[in-house]
């Protein structure tokens, strides 16, 4: 079973903890220096109320503080020197924020606002960055209390200064270290794992399990492994002689074409995969002809994708490059692509949506950056001749783009999984 299998590869909650703190401190010493520098603001100021958190904080948090405590606020500050001096207006009794953060508040004297008011005043910065966008829910995290909270502290002085931090935001949330990109591919092999036995015959007994059975053996079985979902799994399917795309909640029969959508968080990065398997007749031995090639016309349109996706592009770019190749390569596909990281959908340029499949104002302006993911997801349709009928081929990988070049996070699906 795959538990046993890859439970060994699953590191103990304690070595998680120690592995995750690691990568923030290299996130708050490397990575976060440059993009502030990047994006001109030299003071990032962050707050959110227990159980009501700005979403980029859980980012931000050492493990395995989760939440905020009442009012917590981080405050990043760019120095001369070009460090980034991270500080906390949380209980300086308190050392669940240490060593990442410095303690500023003094609980005696002031209250949480009147620290804040006294820090801008010590930094006088430039550009003080606050979590509010338009565009980028991630980004869009202050509450209007407690927009109205910073800049009675700040005063009108610093008020004036403040600015949306929508590009710090999301280069924070995008960026992957090299550390990061190392681990992800036996990240994302843990859902491969998965995937392969839900969709193999040790789970489906064709004529008697429901897709809707293996959605929740896919529940079932990730949680045994200590990890979590990040969304609800979808299973479905398409049969000979059924036009709809996506057939769910019914009984898997010989001759069906398989899909599923599944994810999962893993040292806080998410997998978001969708995988194809076709359910073996008596006598088969592989999938239709034209069955694989619908899936080999898949893969082209995958590859058109990867070749349009380049720095410095936005997501609306290589959308529209995409398709426009597809069609002349007469290949019928929608795209649909994500960023993926810390969040499934996550900050960064979208590459078209599922039921818009034009240009994307606001996020699909973003551009592409070096040492970002991707949830590569996208469809084709093609005639399948053995069923007088077309089908679509479904696919969805993680892919990382790295200096200029697109590598898939594990293992590209080349074949259709069989179920016999």
């Amino acid at each position: 079973m795959v538990s046993e299998n890859i439970h060994n590869k699953i590191l103990p909650q304690r070595q998680q903890v120690k592995l995750r703190n690691q990568w923030l401190a290299m996130r708050l010493e490397q990575t976060l220096p440059q993009i502030m520098q990047e994006t001109g603001i030299d003071l990032w100021i962050i707050v959110g109320r227990e159980f009501n958190e700005d979403p980029i904080m859980h980012s931000l948090f050492p493990a395995p503080f989760q939440n905020a405590s009442r009012l917590t606020g981080l405050i990043f500050s760019l120095e001369n020197n070009g460090a980034v001096e991270c500080l906390n207006m949380y209980s300086s009794q308190s050392g669940a924020l240490q060593p990442y953060y410095k303690p500023v508040w003094d609980k005696g004297s002031e209250s949480q606002w009147e620290c804040l008011g006294r820090i801008v005043r010590q930094k006088d910065p430039q550009r003080i960055g606050l979590n509010f966008s338009e565009n980028v829910a991630l980004v869009d995290g202050i509450s209007s209390v407690l927009y109205q909270h910073v800049l009675d502290a700040i005063g009108p002085e610093y008020a004036r200064q403040v600015v949306s931090a929508e590009h710090l935001g999301v280069r924070w949330l995008e960026t992957r270290l090299p550390e990061e990109l190392d681990a992800y591919p036996g990240i994302n092999g843990i859902m491969d794992a998965v995937i392969d036995e839900m969709f193999s015959g040790a789970t489906i007994h064709p004529g008697v399990t429901t897709t809707t059975d293996v959605e929740y053996h896919f529940i079932d079985t990730i949680q045994k492994l200590g990890l979590s979902i990040n969304f609800k799994p979808d299973v479905d399917l398409q049969r000979r002689g059924r036009t709809e795309t996506k057939i769910g909640d019914t009984l898997i029969l010989p001759g069906d074409l398989l899909r599923c959508d599944v994810g999962l968080q893993y040292l806080g990065l998410n997998t978001d995969t969708q995988k194809m398997a076709y359910v073996l007749k008596q006598g088969e031995k592989s999938a239709p002809d034209g069955m694989r090639k619908a899936l080999e016309n898949c893969h082209k349109f995958q590859d058109i994708v990867c070749s349009n996706l380049r720095e410095g592009k936005t997501g609306n770019q290589v959308f529209a490059g995409s398709k426009q190749e597809a069609a002349l390569a007469g290949i019928q596909a929608d795209l649909y692509a994500h960023p993926i990281g810390f969040h499934v959908h996550g900050a960064g340029p979208i590459f078209g949506l599922w039921d818009q499949q034009g240009f994307i104002p606001g996020r699909g302006e973003l551009p592409v950056h070096n040492n970002t993911c991707y949830a590569l997801e996208l469809f084709t349709r093609q005639y399948l001749p053995e069923w007088d009928q077309d089908i679509n081929i479904f696919l969805e990988q993680v892919i990382a783009y790295h200096d200029d070049k697109v590598f898939y996070i594990g293992k590209r699906e080349e074949q259709f999984l069989l179920i016999s």
